[in-house]
């Protein structure tokens, strides 16, 4: 498996800058063709306005949208013009209501989707729908970059997250190519289950499986010794040094990690390396 399409979502000018920066670094990397969306969206809510206005109101902001995304991108453009690989922009428009089936269809033929972190000032709930989107309803993985990083022009050492999940396997599965470049790839298992179906052999069988696609691997079991799952994984990536961290994407439900919290969440609100999430 290698990446042939990588997508990004241009939403705005400022916070995606990075992600667009990453997007056409993956591209280059992986011969990659780069494919861009420029996304105007109509975040209004139509049953607050009084019986009679929703359909100016509608028109109105629509053709806001039309108008941001124009300009989006113009700007994805000027920053395309000397991509040396081929790519792709295109200008569209969605409301909130619709963001999630227009995100899936234009995403889920994508090999690699890079989004910009969603979680922080000047964020609002339309960066999380999108990144959701792609995970849950195109079924693709997704490149999160964090704020003020570049994405690293070799991966040399990677982390992954590992406890046994569908979903941490299959983001190891979508994160091979990233995986097989690697000098070190270390498989970080936290206070694993001692009555689980690895319990004589924490994360051996997930290293034999990267063994055998060339990959070289190190399992590491960590104790929690920090609050938060998240907390101990980004300490184990600042001593590894890693590049980058995979990881299963809401193992629990989307609405228990917005109320409770949850090691994913917690990892796209501190993290300071790429993650490679997958569901």
């Amino acid at each position: 498996m290698n990446y042939r399409t990588v997508t990004t979502i241009v939403t705005d000018t400022t916070h995606c800058k990075g992600s667009l920066e990453a997007a056409k670094a993956v591209a280059i990397q992986h011969d990659a063709h780069l494919e861009v969306l420029c996304l105007g969206i109509d975040r209004s809510q139509q049953g607050f306005y009084y019986a009679g206005a929703s359909a100016m109101v509608v028109q109105d902001n629509l053709a806001q949208a039309r108008e941001d995304a124009m300009e989006l991108e113009t700007f994805a453009r000027r920053s395309l013009t000397a991509h040396p690989l081929p790519w792709s922009s295109d200008a569209l428009t969605a409301q909130m209501v619709a963001l999630n089936g227009a995100i899936a269809h234009r995403t889920r033929f994508s090999d690699l989707v890079v989004m910009p972190r969603p979680y922080g000032e000047g964020r609002g709930h339309d960066a999380e729908a999108i990144v959701e989107a792609a995970l849950f309803d195109g079924n693709v993985p997704v490149l999160v970059m964090p704020d003020n990083a570049e994405f690293p022009q070799a991966v040399g050492n990677v982390v992954v997250a590992w406890n046994e999940s569908p979903e941490a396997l299959r983001a190891v599965r979508q994160a091979l190519p990233f995986l097989r470049e690697a000098d070190s790839v270390s498989i970080a298992i936290i206070d694993p289950p001692q009555h689980g179906p690895e319990r004589s052999d924490p994360g051996g069988a997930l290293s034999q499986l990267l063994a055998r696609h060339g990959v070289r691997a190190e399992v590491c079991v960590l104790a929690k010794t920090m609050p938060r799952i998240s907390d101990v994984l980004n300490r184990h990536a600042r001593d590894r040094d890693a590049d980058m961290i995979v990881m299963g994407a809401y193992g629990h439900s989307r609405f228990r990690e917005s109320i409770l919290g949850g090691a994913t969440r917690h990892m796209l609100e501190v993290a300071d390396l790429p993650i490679v999430l997958a569901h």
